[in-house]
């Protein structure tokens, strides 16, 4: 573990049944007239136009530089000074994109990780309203917007780009079908995860990243099963704050290395990516930690996490292996080969993996034959 860290979130988070309707307040108290980014769901362009004044700016799909800079010119034109972002992971990565890019000038591929310039931002963002209603990224207090950008899931990433208000209302994910539910939700359970046994965990992200993982594995059955479950829901949310927080802080590991070349790629569903690839790296990394590190923490924490996913007391690494295992498989999950993935793919995704700034957080560098092995086992 990690003897020198530092943490950093939203200045302001608002959390419980009911906060949303506080949206206006807020906004009017950071600018004059709000940029609205929001997903296709027209119910959430109506819930923000209901209460902000300002211009909606609709993202469909996951956000791409193209969809990023036409926001950023469409706000200018209207004089946007702030903005509220309310959807899933998607529309708020696009809210905080449009924000830096308001404030700083110049194309996005001067800024953009892997693929652009990887410029820093010379300014701070403008203000960013970060309304989740889905139960998953834990963009909200994240320091990062994907884009996708010519096939590849790149980051813009900045300290500056922390939403400045986190407004999470477990009431706006009620509606949430079983489906969106199950990924989101499986996502939330991996960012908890992957911190937790990450080679850059501190002593707060473990706090964090251990609560949010007793409450998904509690509640993210009942939450897809039970969708008006107020309670589940509650949890759920918690459980993606609580990774949002503990990844931007910690990092995540191979299963977020892979996620995003995959997702870049083919069109499948962030979250359901993470839960096929989940107990495929936590079988591969355990059996090298066992073979090349014996004596790291990284076991000790992969046997913390499976007793708190089992809730049993002298539960086995191989336990935790096992929940997941049939969480996924009791969830639907599809292999990665349902979304178009071919054994032809798997040596660029490698490569493409080990490049991705998320591999870099495993609990152990991983050959190039062991990040086969899981995509192979996924696949």
């Amino acid at each position: 573990m990690v003897t020198q860290f530092e943490f950093a979130t939203a200045a302001r988070v608002m959390f419980g049944a009911g906060t949303a309707a506080q949206l206006g307040a807020v906004a009017a108290g950071l600018g004059s007239r709000a940029l609205v980014v929001t997903g296709s769901d027209q119910r959430r362009a109506s819930l923000a136009g209901a209460r902000v004044d300002g211009e909606v700016w609709v993202v469909r799909g996951e956000p791409t530089v193209a969809d990023v800079e036409a926001g950023v010119a469409f706000a200018r034109g209207h004089g946007c000074d702030v903005v509220v972002a309310i959807g899933g992971g998607s529309a708020i990565d696009a809210g905080k994109a449009i924000a830096a890019l308001l404030t700083n000038e110049g194309p996005a591929l001067d800024y953009l990780e892997v693929i652009g310039r990887g410029r820093a931002l010379v300014h701070a963002a403008a203000p960013v309203i970060a309304v989740p209603t889905t139960a998953g990224t834990g963009s909200e207090v994240t320091r990062n917007a994907v884009l996708t950008a010519e096939g590849v899931k790149v980051s813009l990433r900045s300290a500056g780009m922390l939403p400045r208000v986190a407004v999470v209302d477990p009431l706006l994910t009620l509606s949430l079908p079983p489906t969106i539910t199950a990924d989101t939700g499986l996502d939330a359970l991996t960012q908890c995860l992957e911190p937790l046994v990450c080679n850059k965990a501190g002593p707060i992200t473990d706090a964090l990243a251990r609560e949010g993982l007793t409450r998904a594995a509690r509640s993210l059955r009942r939450a897809v099963t039970h969708g008006d479950d107020v309670a589940a829901r509650t949890d759920m949310c918690v459980a993606s704050l609580c990774g949002g927080m503990a990844l931007a802080n910690a990092g995540l590991g191979a299963v977020h290395g892979f996620a995003g070349p995959i997702g870049g790629m083919f069109p499948a569903p962030h979250g359901a990516v993470c839960a096929r690839l989940l107990p495929e790296v936590m079988t591969v990394n355990v059996a090298a930690l066992r073979a090349r590190a014996p004596d790291s923490e990284g076991l000790a924490r992969y046997a913390e996490v499976a007793r708190i996913l089992t809730g049993e007391a002298r539960a086995t690494i191989a336990d935790g292996i096992r929940w997941v295992r049939d969480v996924v498989a009791e969830l639907g999950v599809r292999a990665l080969s349902d979304h178009g993935v071919t054994a032809a793919d798997l040596p660029g995704l490698v490569a493409r993996g080990r490049r991705a700034s998320s591999m870099r957080g495993n609990p152990i560098a991983l050959t190039d034959d062991e990040l086969l092995a899981v995509l192979t086992a996924a696949l």
